[in-house]
């Protein structure tokens, strides 16, 4: 089978120990990543199947159109939004996603929340600069954790915070207030409760048309001049540009990110303010993260090339 796989940007696909699966397929791996149609086209067009990471590459009508050979679409992690279904469907495209493990991402989120509210990276470029304790750091414990949204990354996260002795709060859709208050914790009484009461906000929520825009300015201005708003989710769940306005009055104070409108960044806005901590997506980009996402659509990809029963979410 001629698989192509686009958007390595690290190179590591090749070095993983599962890509093994694919010897004796013709496979292609693209390190960088394009939108230009007509370039897209001219990489996929001898493609029977493409492996897609996370959702790096949209998979539009236009582009199918124009990809009379591509079979398969096989997908690492569980999410597949951004790959049309519809025209998947009418082409006769199967499309496969895979699992995912929340605990790379929740990691993440907290080294972000620890590195925020203790000026780490600011501190680690005074020392190499020859500048020594210039911020004062802010500690956890004792301090209200806001998670929006208990799923698996929330409830790991909810984990963390009990660890460090900090008060939880809940909230999101009516399943999640249920699943907390299930568990024993607090869920607020509104949305905008919520966002007052969070010293570290941490967003965890899936993207979708309910939730897009879900956090609006009004919910950041309501958030304390000391508090700290973290998104390793996605980053259309705050309305555009409210966010960097927030920063620029001050509610919330600090806000650390790992995921951007547009990706890779090279430019943005955010970039330039001091009480903004970002990093480029790395949430999900780890050894054992990758071993499993990636075991999982290269073993859906050959079930699909054996003819064995696979499930389609383009049917």
């Amino acid at each position: 089978m001629r698989i192509v796989i686009p958007d390595d940007y690290q190179n590591c696909v090749r070095h993983l120990d599962t890509f093994a699966q694919l010897e004796g397929h013709d496979v292609t791996v693209f390190n960088d990543t394009v939108t230009d149609l007509d370039t897209l086209v001219e990489r996929f067009q001898d493609a029977e199947a493409l492996v897609l990471i996370r959702e790096r590459t949209p998979i539009t009508a236009e582009l199918l159109e124009r990809l009379p050979n591509l079979r398969a679409i096989s997908q690492t992690g569980g999410g597949a939004a951004h790959v049309n279904m519809d025209a998947c469907r009418e082409r006769g495209v199967t499309v496969m996603a895979g699992t995912g493990s929340p605990h790379a991402a929740a990691e993440l989120t907290w080294a972000l929340v620890m590195a925020a509210m203790r000026h780490i990276p600011e501190e680690v470029a005074n020392l190499r600069a020859g500048r020594w304790q210039r911020t004062l750091g802010t500690g956890l414990k004792g301090r209200t954790l806001g998670i929006f949204g208990y799923g698996k990354i929330g409830q790991l996260m909810a984990r963390y915070g009990q660890a460090f002795e900090m008060n939880l709060l809940v909230w999101g859709r009516e399943g999640t207030r249920s699943r907390a208050a299930e568990a024993g914790l607090e869920v607020a009484g509104s949305q905008a409760e919520f966002f007052e009461r969070s010293d570290v906000l941490s967003l965890h929520l899936r993207l979708n048309e309910g939730t897009q825009g879900i956090v609006t300015a009004d919910d950041l201005a309501r958030m304390k001049p000391s508090a700290l708003l973290v998104n390793t989710s996605r980053a259309p769940l705050i309305a555009p540009g409210a966010l960097e306005a927030a920063l620029r009055a001050g509610r919330p104070g600090m806000a650390a990110a790992d995921v951007f409108e547009s990706e890779p960044v090279v430019q943005h806005p955010l970039l330039e303010l001091s009480n903004f901590l970002g990093t480029p997506h790395l949430g999900y980009v780890e050894k054992d993260s990758y071993e499993l996402y990636f075991g999982d659509a290269f073993a859906n990809l050959l079930a699909f090339a054996a003819g064995e029963p696979v499930k389609n979410l383009a049917q």
